[in-house]
């Protein structure tokens, strides 16, 4: 009767386990959200300073692209400088009308403008 009563005991011990391990595991879910939620929130872009070097680093191969180079290989840099500067600006604040300026002069002469802004606002960048 004893080893019954034992056997009763552990299971309701097992079964107790079972029924709080569901409300335990959503309080700890919970105080996690909160904890990560008293830090402050995630970043939503990539860090400034890995914009900079892109821009660093894109303008130097636009200025480098050999004579004789596809054409295609120019306006693909020059398309992803373009994408680069976009997104300093708009994480800078500086008001752009990159997007609209039509390919040649025009659109060069904003990408310039629109480096010495940035590079007015911090951001080291060659002109």
């Amino acid at each position: 009767m004893a080893a019954l009563i034992q056997l009763v005991a552990l299971l309701a011990a097992f079964a107790g386990v079972i029924v709080g391990f569901g409300p335990l595991t959503r309080w700890l879910e919970l105080r996690a959200a909160r904890r990560s939620a008293a830090r402050g929130p995630a970043p939503s872009g990539r860090p400034l300073e890995r914009v900079a070097a892109d821009l660093r680093r894109l303008g130097r191969q636009v200025d480098l692209v050999p004579a004789g180079a596809p054409m295609a290989r120019r306006r693909g840099l020059l398309a992803a400088y373009d994408d680069v500067l976009l997104e300093a600006a708009g994480m800078l604040g500086v008001p752009t009308s990159l997007t609209s300026c039509p390919e040649g002069r025009a659109r060069e002469v904003e990408r310039l403008r629109l480096v010495a802004e940035l590079r007015g606002a911090g951001l080291r960048v060659p002109v």
